[in-house]
């Protein structure tokens, strides 16, 4: 079974990107406590003053879908959702091929 790969990006209201990466770092942190996540980074464009990116490597989307159900991760998507300009777009799933650290 290939890993699930997933891209995300979260668009902030004005003023708010820095407090909703902050936010996302958090649920890094968290991930590093769960051996099926494999990458969970967060990142910005500089131009781009209100989106921040995801890219996560888990071994399974199911085991993805079960980190979305942990209260301390729950506690995080309650904080971010009121920084979001708009709703969560659907991310891209995607198939992992290989690469360097995966």
């Amino acid at each position: 079974m290939n890993p699930y790969f997933f891209q995300g990006k979260l668009s902030a209201l004005p003023g708010q990107q820095n407090a909703l990466a902050d936010i996302l770092l958090e649920a890094a942190e968290l991930m590093r406590g769960v051996s099926a996540c494999k990458l969970y980074a967060v990142g910005i464009a500089p131009e781009d003053k209100r989106s921040v990116y995801v890219s996560e490597v888990w071994d399974s989307m199911q085991a993805h879908d079960e980190a979305l159900k942990a209260d301390e991760v729950r506690a995080l998507i309650a904080q971010a959702m009121p920084l979001l300009s708009e709703a969560p777009v659907k991310g891209l799933s995607l198939t992992l091929l290989g690469g360097k650290g995966i």
